[in-house]
């Protein structure tokens, strides 16, 4: 009898516990992705994302190519000079006027360029022309650099043969005129000569003109090879 009451006990216990809440707090919340499915916590969390917040692949900016032979144009910021410049001195230049491709500012105007002398000969005393030539091989705006090619901007002084020769006109017409208040006819053609060679003197001992270029100066430089950029949307 007693047997048959413990037996009935034990069943009765077995069933309150299998009927029992499990263990832990009775209030707790239940977690964000109990009960649903991917897809509906995906599109919950895009629903909870900041207004205004866009893909990551809406704010990329793209990259566009400047074609070579594409004109800068652009003003000195530095001072060229055939008797002052040596090759390897460096060059700098702003962009005046914002460079477009496919309806897209790619250069904006201020953008700086810097580049290097590549030859310079300063004017000779009987022959030879000043000249000096530079090219730009960076580009930099907006926090960016590029290395770019430009092709050289060559400048070469003009030639003072008329001024030479008037030069020596004048030495040899005052030589005479001086010669034939001295001597007459003579005189003269001795005045002209020696007059003459006062001139050439002259002429020998004076350089001919320089390249001098200030800060501000215009100037059109021309890509010799294609470059990349990005371009903010």
């Amino acid at each position: 009898m007693r047997l048959t009451m413990m037996l009935a006990l034990a069943v009765i216990c077995s069933a309150c516990n299998s009927t029992a809440p499990a263990d832990g707090p009775k209030n707790a919340a239940p977690t964000a992705d109990a009960g649903v499915p991917a897809p509906q916590q995906a599109a919950a969390a895009t629903s909870l994302a900041p207004a205004g917040a866009r893909p990551a692949e809406a704010v990329a900016e793209p990259e566009v190519t400047i074609p070579s032979g594409t004109l800068l144009r652009v003003k000195l910021l530095s001072a060229v000079a055939s008797d002052q410049n040596r090759v390897e001195d460096q060059v700098r230049a702003e962009v005046r006027q914002p460079v477009v491709v496919q309806g897209k500012t790619v250069i904006p105007a201020g953008a700086e360029l810097t580049g290097t002398v590549t030859d310079v000969e300063r004017s000779g005393r009987v022959k030879g022309l000043a000249r000096v030539a530079y090219r730009f091989t960076s580009l930099s705006y907006d926090g960016r650099r590029y290395d770019i090619r430009t092709a050289p901007i060559v400048h070469q002084a003009q030639a003072t043969k008329g001024d030479d020769a008037k030069k020596i006109a004048i030495g040899a017409g005052a030589g005479a005129a001086l010669g034939a208040l001295l001597g007459g006819g003579s005189g003269a053609a001795k005045g002209a000569a020696i007059g003459g060679a006062g001139g050439t003197g002259a002429v020998l001992a004076t350089r001919g003109k320089e390249v001098r270029l200030g800060p501000g100066a215009a100037e059109t430089v021309r890509l010799a090879a294609p470059v990349s950029v990005r371009v903010r949307s």
